[in-house]
């Protein structure tokens, strides 16, 4: 096994830690702050023409101002689906509609609901940080499979080694960024 092989190792494991850090970009987009976003609205359905489809589809979403998102149906008869859709899922959320638009206010958190959302941000990141390890492990493996069949030299085994850590602790410290950035969000009142 030559260089070019273990940098499409590299890659490969670059790749699944980039999934990994989008997966937890995704996760923490979805937990409501105390401030508007139209992301923690990815996770409602629309029950609309005669399917389950997400809430983005059928209304044009945006935020006015800090603590309001309006959803404007592409069909004003989904006014009332979209509100139902709304309520029912689960984030404490209360729109109201004035027949042109639906109005979701995003009310301020309490501390003790930061603090739940604070344990379930932190453990969607570690979620994302031992998916990576997985993925670290999986690596590790692979040269030490490829150091027993003597495809790669111990040398080789052991820079590959150092280098699958490196992407490691690069990619777990991109996580740690994000969860930081979340926090503060979450915190901030």
């Amino acid at each position: 096994m030559d260089v070019s092989d273990l940098k499409g190792l590299f890659a490969e494991v670059k790749k699944r830690m980039d999934v990994q850090i989008d997966h937890v970009r995704r996760e923490l987009g979805g937990v409501r702050t105390g401030r508007a976003s139209v992301t923690i609205l990815d996770t409602v359905h629309v029950d609309a023409y005669g399917s389950s489809v997400p809430l983005n589809q059928v209304a044009s979403l945006s935020i006015p101002e800090p603590t309001l998102i309006v959803a404007q149906p592409f069909d004003p008869t989904l006014m009332g689906v979209i509100e139902k859709a709304i309520r029912a899922s689960n984030l404490g959320l209360n729109p109201t509609n004035d027949g042109k638009v639906v109005r979701i206010p995003i009310p301020s958190l309490t501390e003790e609901r930061r603090k739940e959302l604070s344990k379930l941000v932190h453990r969607h990141a570690e979620e994302g940080r031992n998916g990576m390890r997985q993925v670290r492990r999986d690596a590790n493996d692979k040269l030490k499979k490829l150091l027993k069949t003597h495809e790669v030299s111990e040398d080789d085994e052991k820079l590959a080694i150092a280098e699958v850590q490196k992407l490691t602790d690069q990619h777990i410290e991109k996580v740690n960024e994000i969860l930081k950035k979340k926090e503060a969000e979450i915190m901030e009142v």
